[in-house]
């Protein structure tokens, strides 16, 4: 069992994807957010931010590891984007205000520490977190997934890994900027 309390972040309005360091991993979400009237919408994003920090008490964690949010053209024709940017903000604005440090991930940094190279598809990860991280247990799904490969990666960098992981893979490590964390 590792001594720090890691958590990581897939952020999504439909289907967040949660993990912990002890090999716990969830997800949460609502559908229909983006149909709701305004103040609707502000309410369920709200309640959702809630949710996600109570269910994996990332307030008191010691590291906090979040899929960067990114934009790209489909976000336009898919909608949500708006509030998917402030869910992922007022999510990780409760958290960095708890004082908790926070490592935002890019994508293909996320892949390289799953499949040792920053390209791949979703179900690629889905296989590796099967075959090298089976403490978590993701039912299949890519937000488990990559929420369980964020935790792996924290604590690796602090010192306990979760699996034996190849150099490839780790050099994922390299690439990020860390905030300051007794290790």
């Amino acid at each position: 069992m590792i001594p720090f309390h890691i958590v990581g972040l897939d952020i999504s309005l439909t289907s967040t994807g949660m993990a912990t360091g002890l090999g716990w991993c969830e997800k949460t979400g609502r559908d229909g957010i983006t149909k709701l009237p305004l103040q609707s919408k502000y309410r369920a994003l709200n309640r959702l931010a809630s949710d996600i920090i109570v269910l994996t008490n990332a307030e008191k964690a010691h590291l906090v590891l979040v899929e960067k949010l990114v934009f790209n053209r489909q976000d336009g024709g898919r909608g949500g984007a708006g509030e998917r940017s402030y869910l992922y903000y007022r999510t990780m604005g409760i958290i960095a205000d708890a004082g908790v440090p926070v490592v935002e991930v890019p994508q293909a940094t996320l892949k390289t520490y799953a499949l040792g190279k920053g390209s791949g598809e979703k179900n690629e990860i889905v296989d590796s977190v099967a075959r090298r991280l089976p403490m978590f247990h993701t039912g299949g799904k890519h937000d488990m997934a990559d929420a369980a490969v964020l935790a792996a990666l924290g604590a690796d960098y602090l010192g306990h890994p979760l699996a034996d992981m190849p150099k490839a893979h780790r050099a994922a490590i390299d690439k990020l900027t860390w905030p300051e964390v007794a290790r």
